[in-house]
């Protein structure tokens, strides 16, 4: 007797060759492909910054390492809703930086990489601006039919990305900043257009006593995906020991008027360990 060979419903998202990684082999083989750009660029980027900086040939390599609770994105399409671990790095000088981020469960599957490069346009006691530009790669497991028996893949979306981040220094703790970006689905199925507003109060440094400290960074933003759009806010809240590199955060994040589909309230609970320092040429 022939097997019954289940049909994908109209409704789910087409699979073919190119777009889906059914082993690790074809995984490292996508990467390979899409990173060559954003290496080029960031290779590009350092040494224009070396090139414009020789009057001060200093740069910086920092990052922090998190494990978290459940993986979290102030965009829902993002949002991995299960343990993760982040690794955020930064290397550059006081103009040009390179900001990648790589994001992954903890079963060690993929969850979203980030390849930020960024320009900090003007940093002053009052006012900074700075502005940047991604690609970024989304994965998701998918469950398709081969042969009649469920298989469960691995499948990666493209999206390219753009900010604008003004910052207003109102004292030497507390700042507010507004910040837009824009976010392009290059994947015909994924979200084609995003465009994300918001605006963020920081206080850096709230003294509990001469050795620990808290930071809250409150935000209420606008959030438009395609024809689907809401209202937000999002708040983490962090407890610090100075001059000691692990530190415990909390976000929080609520939907409070929203047609996007997605969890109307998430939170989780962060282990951060925070590394880096400041280099000079001699």
């Amino acid at each position: 007797m022939s097997k019954k060979v289940t049909k994908k419903p109209s409704s789910e998202i087409p699979i073919t060759r190119q777009s889906i990684l059914p082993d690790i082999k074809k995984l490292f083989t996508l990467l390979k492909m899409n990173l060559f750009l954003p290496v080029f660029l960031i290779l590009s980027t350092v040494a224009f910054s070396q090139e414009n900086e020789k009057k001060n040939q200093t740069f910086h390599l920092n990052g922090n390492i998190t494990l978290t609770t459940k993986g979290l994105s102030t965009f829902p399409n993002l949002t991995l809703g299960k343990p993760a671990a982040l690794f955020d790095f930064s290397i550059g000088g006081e103009k040009f930086r390179v900001d990648p981020t790589l994001r992954f469960g903890l079963d060690g599957k993929p969850w979203t990489f980030f390849f930020w490069m960024r320009y900090q346009a003007v940093n002053t006691k009052k006012f900074g601006l700075r502005v940047g530009a991604h690609p970024a790669y989304s994965f998701k497991n998918i469950e398709v039919t081969q042969n009649g028996n469920p298989k469960e893949i691995l499948r990666t979306q493209q999206y390219l990305a753009a900010e604008i981040a003004p910052v207003f220094y109102l004292t030497k703790n507390i700042n507010i900043a507004p910040y837009y970006i824009y976010s392009y689905g290059v994947d015909k199925d994924a979200v084609r257009n995003t465009n994300f507003i918001t605006l963020m109060a920081n206080f850096s440094s709230i003294s509990l006593s001469d050795k620990t400290f808290l930071r809250l960074l409150a935000q209420a933003y606008f959030l438009k995906m395609d024809a689907y759009d809401g209202f937000f806010i999002n708040s983490t809240l962090s407890l610090n020991r100075r001059n000691f590199p692990i530190s415990v955060s909390s976000t929080v994040n609520k939907a409070i008027d929203s047609t996007i589909p997605g969890d109307d309230f998430l939170w989780n609970i962060n282990l951060i360990y925070r590394f880096g320092n400041n280099y000079s040429k001699q």
